[in-house]
């Protein structure tokens, strides 16, 4: 005979009925997770143990009553009865008053392992290993369908794409979670020293309950990330969330985007430090020849000066000097002696001797202003020079460059026939 066919409503109306005479009146400890308290007054929120947990709700009526603050975490004891909503057949209980217990068992938990990590080290900054500042290739350990996964490569792609980002799908919650957490740093962490070698591992997934998080709360994770070689970055939930993991890793990164703009350079900063550099270097190059070519300048009015033509017209106007003044010198000499000649009568004797030597000076200061080089110069003749030097005709060779000056002008002149006549 065929059992009676019951529709989803029916069977669920039915174990409603049975669940809520059977279990009217229940007293259940536990830790509170995923709270919620909603702006009616009604709080949601679940209860659990280390295997199960059950959904709550305490209704405004029963909640204003509350002694104390509920927080995640904390271990209590609830008073109230089962109770089924048919439209989804699920079920939960009905809160009539909450005491608490103690501390929650996963905070405890939480506490303990970080006190024994803490005191073995692992969270000494001098242990801690330095992130590249141009990472080149990342190993990522986050699960390949996560919502974490799409931010932090949106994230890494606009900040810095030259880097090679390699996903290795991994469990982040769950039972085995923190099994498949620790292969897969192990994993990661195997090519240190090769020439696949990851720069950085990061570990990271989205937000989510203490329960959902718990997998990085292991100290098996934790003993895997400080014995590994590779720089470790924990990005696992929000901000606030913090992971015995996070403590553990060379850097924490408050969220899995965060951890991005964290470990990888931007290069919109980069490219404006490029711009700058060689706007600086350009700058630099600038100056230097500027301050070169002052220097150029500067030494060629110096070689002017040492110059041999700079010589040869000091030389010239100082002769022309020295000569002005033996002119005037003897001017005057020879004036204050015919004054005193003048005054004396001399017999025709000393007048003749007096004007034969008269006679012999003019003819000395005429071959002197002969031997004058301006008067020379001035004569038609020019001097000729050649690499500064001055040189004889008989040396010049065909096509030889020479310098041609005499007191006024300079001529730059080429040698192009040469004329020996011998006699």
């Amino acid at each position: 005979m065929n059992p009676q066919i019951l529709s989803v409503t029916q069977i669920n109306t039915q174990i409603k009925s049975l669940v809520e005479t059977t279990f009217l009146n229940v007293s259940v400890q536990g830790e509170i997770s995923n709270l919620t308290k909603h702006s009616s007054g009604h709080i949601y929120f679940s209860i659990k143990d280390e295997s199960s947990s059950i959904r709550c709700v305490m209704f405004k009526g029963n909640s204003v009553n509350l002694r104390f603050e509920l927080s995640s975490g904390q271990n209590v004891v609830i008073y109230g009865g089962l109770s089924v909503y048919v439209p989804r057949g699920e079920y939960q209980i009905i809160c009539k008053s909450i005491e608490p217990s103690g501390e929650g068992a996963l905070s405890l938990a939480y506490e303990q392992l970080k006190i024994k990590l803490q005191t073995k080290g692992y969270f000494d900054s001098n242990m801690k290993k330095n992130i590249p500042l141009f990472p080149k290739k990342i190993a990522l350990l986050t699960s390949s369908t996560g919502a974490a996964l799409q931010d932090m490569l949106r994230v890494a792609e606009k900040r810095w794409n030259l880097t090679n980002i390699v996903l290795i799908n991994t469990l982040v919650q769950g039972e085995g979670a923190k099994f498949d957490i620790v292969k897969n740093i192990q994993y990661a962490d195997s090519f240190f020293g090769t020439k696949d070698a990851f720069d950085i591992i990061v570990i990271g997934r989205g937000g989510g309950s203490r329960e959902d998080l718990w997998a990085f709360n292991e100290e098996i994770v934790a003993n895997s990330i400080f014995e590994a070689k590779t720089p470790i970055v924990s990005a696992v939930g929000h901000e606030i969330d913090f992971l015995i993991s996070d403590f553990v890793a060379d850097l924490r990164a408050p969220t899995p985007s965060a951890c991005m703009e964290m470990i990888l350079p931007d290069k919109q900063e980069w490219l404006l430090r490029l711009d700058e550099t060689r706007a600086c270097y350009d700058m630099t190059f600038e100056n230097l020849l500027n301050a070169k070519e002052q220097r150029v300048i500067s030494l060629n009015q110096d070689l002017r000066q040492v110059s041999v033509e700079a010589r040869f017209k000091r030389d010239a106007n100082e002769i022309y000097e020295l000569t002005n003044y033996l002119n005037k010198a003897f001017e005057n000499l020879l004036h204050s002696k015919a004054i005193e000649l003048s005054s004396i009568n001399l017999d025709p004797v000393m007048e003749y001797f007096l004007f034969d030597k008269f006679k012999q000076i003019q003819e000395l200061q005429i071959k002197l202003e002969g031997k004058n080089p301006k008067s020379f110069i001035q004569s038609g003749y020019a001097q000729v020079l050649k690499e500064g030097k001055i040189i004889s005709l008989k040396t010049l060779q065909k096509d030889d460059e020479i310098d041609l000056i005499d007191t006024d002008t300079e001529l730059k002149a080429r040698i192009l026939e040469i004329t020996n006549e011998e006699k």
